[in-house]
């Protein structure tokens, strides 16, 4: 099942639904009506799907803001536009179903905040990261300021933000901004077999991963060990955590094996 938008297209692929940015003679840059488009694509691939791929068309993920829509914006629709990035990447990030990002070429401002949003990051060895704010005068407003900060940290951030430098995939990776750097046109296809996996999983359990822990994450290690033992509890109550565990007692499921060398 496909459905194409002039700005998202849409594919669902068995359980993993398929997002694709098209806007590929602005590199994807994000418009108003682009981050309506995301959220309405988000919104069917949480009804239909198990997990979501979001990609570029063309040779960019995102390259961020429409920066000549966002310049002529009064200040206070501005201050309401950064907040609808805000709840529509939200969306993805604490929605019912996780997110795999596929990138390619440039991950930049806007860009890499949507990145950031999904669950995991797939980028191509020549992917790149920017964050071009300072050079341009303004600041992020798409949620980069907390979760691109919680991927790789402040001082990185800042370091991105004020001096504009593009970061490769390969040091993204070490610096926690990126899950996978694949080969040259595999992004794709890499972040559909992951999040084919993540549909294999008991529902409840990602539902619980993707809105669990970045809230334990904020709370206080008492109270986040206290949540824990709510939602480990509630997890092995559910219909198919029963199923799952008789059939690994029963060594009817597999078992964990060593990564391949």
């Amino acid at each position: 099942m496909s459905g194409t938008s002039d700005l998202v297209r849409y594919e669902l692929r068995g359980d993993v639904a398929i997002l694709g940015l098209n806007r590929p003679d602005k590199r994807n840059a994000i418009s108003d009506r682009f981050v309506e488009s995301i959220a309405e694509a988000v919104a069917r691939a949480t009804r239909e799907a198990r997990a979501g791929v979001v990609h570029g068309h063309g040779k960019h993920f995102c390259a961020g803001l429409d920066l000549s829509e966002h310049s002529q914006k009064p200040l206070f629709e501005a201050v309401l536009g950064s907040r609808r990035w805000h709840s529509a990447f939200d969306t993805i990030e604490r929605g019912r179903i996780p997110f795999v990002s596929a990138i390619t070429g440039a991950a930049v401002g806007g860009g890499f905040e949507l990145a950031a949003s999904a669950h995991i990051r797939v980028a191509e060895e020549g992917a790149f990261f920017a964050l071009p704010e300072g050079q341009r005068g303004i600041f992020v407003g798409g949620g980069g300021s907390v979760r691109i900060a919680r991927l790789i940290g402040p001082a990185r951030m800042g370091d991105m933000m004020l001096t504009g430098r593009s970061v490769s995939a390969t040091e993204m990776e070490r610096w926690g901004g990126v899950s996978y750097v694949v080969e040259p046109g595999k992004a794709l296809q890499r972040g559909i077999e992951i999040a084919a996996r993540m549909a294999q999983n008991a529902e409840f359990t990602n539902y619980a991963v993707i809105n669990a822990l970045p809230r334990i994450a904020d709370m206080s290690s008492e109270d986040g060990l206290f949540a824990e033992s709510m939602v480990a509890s509630l997890a092995t109550m559910t219909p198919e955590a029963q199923e799952r565990l008789r059939d690994f007692l029963e060594k009817r499921a597999d078992k964990v094996k060593a990564p391949d060398a």
